[in-house]
């Protein structure tokens, strides 16, 4: 393998490592002005945060409508919500 071959292998290597540490990042303060935490209503791979052991944060939880996963909705809205079945809770739950 030449330098510039490596070179770019490690570029693209350190790229992909960077853009799973930001998709994993936690909402920001200042995007949840106005907005509750609703547990249960995420599809799998698309909570925002808190999504149970073995997970780090967001865009990891295991399972549609997880219990112990959030997302950022309306403050006010949350316990209104029922997505495909699946009421919206303001705690998480172990169900």
């Amino acid at each position: 393998m030449n330098r510039q071959t490596l070179a770019l292998a490690l570029a693209g290597s350190l790229a992909t490592a960077l853009s799973g540490i930001a998709s994993a990042s936690p909402l920001p303060p200042e995007k949840m002005v106005g907005m509750e935490k609703c547990y249960g209503i995420s599809l799998k791979g698309q909570n925002d945060c808190a999504a149970g052991a073995g997970t780090t944060c967001a865009g990891t939880s295991t399972m549609d409508y997880q219990a112990d996963a959030w997302k950022a909705v309306p403050a006010g809205t949350c316990t209104t919500m029922n997505v495909d079945g699946h009421m919206g809770m303001l705690e998480p739950s172990k169900g």
